[in-house]
């Protein structure tokens, strides 16, 4: 997939202006048209919203370019005496108010803008990481090793083809089990050894006798590896060969 192509920061600091330009002009018609239907005191909320547009899609800058103009346009178009840019002291409250309006409005879409780019950027990794996890998994199973993984408390988390092939069981009927159980596993020495070993260097090696999901006894090569997830949990790789003519023939 092609990476996507991000526009340069000028451009875009650029199209945030146009944008707050726009989204007051809008504002602006909005108001003197429903002005001129007697529709009254609705230059204030197109105002805002006009502002907040501009906050959400253009950021810090555009946001400031859109309230000033917002303030002077209201004060130009609607504001005693028309046409002028003459604030009276009696004015300056409602002036005062509106900003306030406005600035609290701009640090809302700020902040709910900064959560919907972490929750995307969030969501991009986790596309990635499952798109990495899936293809580690499609590699696994096209190998022809049996390779399975489970936690420390013995039960299977990860089943490959491969295992299917050999043991009979297929993922959803082995993911959950408890491994030595499922298989049925003869070890040569003690189990507490072994895992002592496993804890001491991180792997373990030995031949091990399974039982397959048809009853028959199968004699395989085991290696073992201790591994830790992201979250920091150990688990353990196995990786079985087949070894059962082997042994036959060397009896």
């Amino acid at each position: 997939m092609a990476p996507k192509r991000e526009l340069p920061k000028d451009l875009t600091a650029i199209q945030g202006y146009v944008l707050a330009v726009v989204s007051v002009c809008v504002a602006l018609g909005g108001a003197l048209i429903m002005e001129r239907f007697d529709f009254r005191d609705v230059g204030v909320p197109l105002f805002l919203f006009a502002v907040a547009t501009a906050s959400w899609y253009g950021g810090r800058g555009a946001s400031a370019t859109a309230l000033l103009l917002s303030c002077i346009s209201f004060d130009y178009f609607f504001v005693k005496p028309l046409h002028t840019l003459y604030v009276t002291s009696s004015d300056l409250p409602y002036f005062i108010a509106f900003a306030s309006f406005a600035l609290l409005i701009t640090w809302f879409s700020a902040v709910r803008r900064r959560v919907e780019l972490e929750l995307r950027q969030a969501r991009d990794d986790l596309e990635v990481e499952v798109a990495e996890r899936t293809q580690q998994a499609s590699l696994l199973n096209l190998t022809h090793d049996t390779i399975f993984v489970r936690d420390m408390s013995d039960v299977i988390t990860y089943w490959n083809r491969g295992s299917q092939v050999l043991y009979g069981w297929t993922a959803e009927e082995a993911i959950g089990k408890r491994a030595h159980e499922l298989l049925q596993s003869v070890f040569p020495v003690p189990i507490e050894e072994i895992r002592a070993e496993l804890l001491r260097s991180g792997r373990w090696e030995g031949e091990l006798e399974k039982t397959r999901a048809d009853g028959t006894q199968v004699v395989v090569a085991s290696r073992w590896s201790l591994r830790r997830d992201d979250q920091g949990r150990p688990a353990v790789l196995e990786t079985n060969n087949d070894i059962t003519d082997r042994k036959r023939r060397e009896q």
